[in-house]
């Protein structure tokens, strides 16, 4: 029998972007199947730099997405139930809270949106970078929960980028799950 017959809380996008946070995303991937999500993985056009294409396709199963496919072409993932949006940095953060949509990240992200999918962010932004306090951030924080968006941001517990354990972060998101079943 096939792992992916084993799985059984649906199908999580993990949409990766530009951030040394991203040498993570690997071990949050085997946990989020360990817990029974089948996992695939967007990265940002940039965020593509930072991941290992290649063994994020072997451990989900699935090929990377970080372009938009032609029309005419298939899709090549199944719907997504939820998505986790780790690492989120500034640029996709602001992107997304203004509806801009021009990488297939940000498509995905503004699409599930507007279709209220359970939807965890997670910013990767190192506190000593300056962005962590620019105006920006704060005003998409509050966008983004206003269209029910969770974010989970605790750089004070977690220094010096936000670097929550994946054990938390699919914790926070299978209470949100709940949440939205039971609504």
């Amino acid at each position: 029998m096939s792992n992916n017959k084993l799985l059984t809380k649906g199908v999580l996008y993990l949409v990766s972007c530009a951030s040394s946070a991203a040498e993570r995303v690997p071990d949050f991937v085997k946990q989020a199947r360990a817990e029974g999500w089948d996992v695939c993985v967007i990265t940002t056009p940039q965020g593509a730099n930072f991941v290992d294409i290649s063994l994020l396709t072997e451990l989900t199963g699935h090929p990377v997405r970080s372009d938009y496919k032609r029309p005419e072409d298939p899709d090549v993932l199944p719907r997504a139930d939820a998505i986790v949006v780790f690492p989120a940095t500034f640029n996709t953060l602001n992107k997304w809270a203004l509806g801009i949509t021009d990488t297939l990240a940000l498509g995905i992200l503004c699409e599930y949106t507007g279709l209220k999918k359970p939807i965890l962010a997670v910013p990767g932004i190192h506190t000593a970078s300056g962005l962590d306090t620019h105006p920006a951030l704060p005003r998409s924080f509050r966008l983004l929960k206003r269209h029910g968006v969770h974010i989970l941001y605790e750089p004070e517990e977690y220094p010096p980028n936000n670097k929550i354990p994946a054990k938390r972060i699919l914790h926070v998101l299978d209470e949100i799950v709940r949440k939205s079943v039971n609504e």
